[in-house]
């Protein structure tokens, strides 16, 4: 474990029975609330500082809802210094009042519109959403992107398009690990982070591979991501409660603290808790 506190990035926290998930149905894992004393038991043995909370996907219409319910969280647990919410920003210049409605909380930082789940694979091409999500910057938010290696390309075009927008990159694109393929995912990776306004968040490795998964077989993938990207803009993200379906917290630290052993005290802090800081803005 690293020897200081650090800050997680991505964490998740719902309750079903308050605002509706409707991936999360059937799951029998996850389709039940996860609060913060869960989580508190989860990481009994780790010393965070900070975190992030990211919207989870509720039912578009309760975004709001969902602010609320994150900003309630923070008051209860004040190490949420940050919140990454939903908006519908494909809207394009009508988004700005759901986000002069979401500023009203303090802790917001950014917003994640999911693009993995359209089924336009140009989704995040259009006009409009490019509209919306260049308003970001205007109101000094961030974009977190999701998706997964089929729309590595596309969004090339898209973080080209928007320079003046910092974008984290989640779960290090979601290559294809189950399947074995580090390319064409790995020299996107590269040309990606030629991109200066791009970082990347190194979380939900382990859940896009094979329920028997070895280090082994995501060490090439998170190597990709670290040689790419640097410990200068790269950050540690938990993705609880999701993450549990593939791997502990405990472990998922584990691995990546013994990842970068020899990358000396000023990098590590940077990976664990300096970029992210500095990314989300975060009140430390």
């Amino acid at each position: 474990m690293p020897g200081f506190p650090i800050v997680d990035t991505h964490l998740h926290l719902w309750d079903p029975r308050l605002i509706n998930y409707p991936w999360l149905a059937g799951n029998a894992l996850l389709e039940q609330p996860y609060l913060l004393e869960r989580h508190r038991q989860d990481f009994k043995d780790v010393e965070i500082e900070a975190m992030v909370f990211v919207q989870c996907e509720a039912e578009f219409p309760a975004f709001a809802r969902e602010a609320d319910f994150a900003a309630e969280q923070a008051r209860l647990d004040p190490r949420i210094k940050g919140m990454v919410a939903w908006a519908q920003l494909e809207k394009g210049s009508a988004v700005e009042a759901d986000i002069v409605q979401l500023k009203r909380h303090g802790i917001l930082r950014g917003i994640r519109r999911i693009i993995q789940f359209e089924d336009d694979p140009d989704f995040c091409l259009r006009p409009e959403f490019i509209t919306g999500v260049r308003m970001l910057a205007d109101h000094g938010l961030s974009f977190d992107i999701c998706i997964d290696h089929r729309h590595m390309s596309n969004i090339l075009k898209f973080v080209e398009a928007l320079p003046e927008v910092t974008m984290v990159l989640d779960h290090i694109g979601k290559p294809a690990i189950r399947d074995r393929l580090l390319q064409p995912w790995a020299s996107q990776m590269r040309e990606l982070a030629r991109l200066s306004n791009v970082f990347c968040k190194v979380s939900g490795v382990a859940t896009e591979a094979s329920l028997d998964w070895t280090e082994d077989d995501i060490k090439p993938f998170v190597d990709v991501a670290f040689a790419e990207f640097g410990l200068e803009r790269t950050m540690f993200g938990s993705d609880w409660p999701v993450m549990l379906g593939a791997i502990s917290p405990q472990r998922w630290i584990a691995f990546l603290d013994a990842f970068l052993i020899s990358s000396g005290e000023i990098g590590r802090r940077r990976f664990w808790r300096d970029n992210a800081i500095a990314v989300y803005r975060l009140d430390i």
